[in-house]
Parts: C-alpha cells; structure tokens; sequence
C-alpha cells in the first residue's frame, strides 16, 4: 500500500505544469487560478483542471475571500515535501547567466514556503541563538528575552497553534539549518508588511535598508552579506 501511495503522489507532480504551480505556491501566498496559469504557461481551463487534481490529492487548499478564489499550499508538511523535491532537482548544475543570477538570489535570501531561508535565513538562526533569544538545550525553544525583542519588534508569537514554534529546516543552498515554524514565519510576515524585505519573483527576497535595525536586533548584522 505505500508502494501505491508513493506513485500515486509521484504522479501527481511528474506533470510539469502541475510542478510549476507548486513551486510557485512555495512562495506562501494565495493564487488565483488565473495566476497559476500564467506561472505554469497553459490556459486558465487547463489549470483549473490541474489544481483539482492537485486539491483532490490535498497538496493545495482553497481559499474564498469575498467573491474572490484562491489556491493555497495545503499545510506546512506539503510544503516541506516540495521544498525537498525542488532542492533534489536545484543540484543539478544552472546554465547561461539568468539562470545563475536567479539561483544567486535564491541563495541569498528567499522564501521556504512561509519563512526565510538561504544565507540570511542561516544567519537568522544564528543570530538568534547566539543573542540568547532562541535556546537549543533540548531542542529549539523561544526564550522570555526572544519574546520581549520580537513584541518590541511587532511580531506576533502565536498561541494555542498545533504547529511548532521553532523547529530546524535544513536549507539545501547552505547545507545547514535555518529556522522554520509558527514564529519565523511571524517574523517574515511582520518583515514584508513592515517594508523590511520584499518578496521578488521565483520566492527570491530583497532585503531593504529599513531591515537593518530590526535585524540587528535579531542578531543579524546584514552588512557582512553586503
């Protein structure tokens, strides 16, 4: 039976279109159908047949907001999958110069679904290890000085979430592990709405000037990236 179910979820992603739009929806944002299909380059009838296939095998969610549809990743764990399955296929080595700037984005900062991975992701987890505002003891643990920097910060510490707070994500660009869960995704949610970063295509992050105080206070000085 788990032979069956593998191939079953193999097929659902060995459609290029199909892989398309889950690596456009790593990005942690809600999709129209309609912005599905230009990623994946077919017709909006085409997409919404594959999202079906997709929401039927539970990779993606729906989401209605007024009279507006949207498409979403469905939990955490499926985007973890992906995420594993594009960096499985990311070793493969780039070719001709777009491609090469694009994969230098990507590995400077970008999004793991709904937080921050790559070099300033890494250095994110370090910083707050390191300042005492994360605790690694016995396992990751947020800290009462982590609390009171991320409230000083405006980031918001989920309660009462089945979701872990903090938890290791091996980043594939760095080889070692940037911070996923509740709280880093707070932090990359306060970061855009609070015009610290931006998101750019292909999950690519900016990291703009006003991030430099905030970070710091993270524990991240983004001058040695510069």
């Amino acid at each position: 039976m788990e032979t069956i179910a593998l191939a079953e979820v193999a097929a659902v992603l060995a459609d290029p279109s199909r892989a398309a739009m889950c690596l456009a929806l790593l990005d942690g944002r809600a999709w129209t159908v309609g912005e599905l299909a230009r990623a994946a380059g077919v017709a909006a009838s085409t997409a919404s047949e594959h999202v079906s296939r997709l929401r039927d095998a539970g990779f993606v969610a729906s989401v209605k907001q007024g009279r507006h549809n949207y498409v979403r990743i469905a939990d955490p764990r499926v985007a973890e999958l992906i995420e594993h399955l594009a960096q499985h296929a990311g070793h493969r080595p780039v070719s001709g110069l777009r491609s090469s700037l694009r994969v230098r984005k990507l590995e400077y900062a970008r999004t793991c679904y709904d937080h921050l991975a790559g070099t300033v992701g890494v250095a994110l987890r370090d910083g707050m290890l390191r300042t005492g505002m994360v605790d690694s003891g016995d396992g990751l643990a947020l800290t009462g000085h982590g609390r009171d920097v991320l409230g000083e910060l405006g980031v918001e510490v989920p309660a009462g979430t089945r979701r872990p707070l903090l938890r290791d994500c091996l980043d594939w660009t760095e080889r070692r592990e940037h911070l996923a869960g509740a709280v880093p995704a707070s932090v990359l949610s306060r970061a855009v709405a609070a015009g610290w970063v931006s998101r750019d295509e292909h999950r690519a992050v900016r990291i703009l000037p006003a991030a430099r105080e905030p970070f710091g206070r993270l524990g991240v000085e983004l001058s040695e990236f510069s």
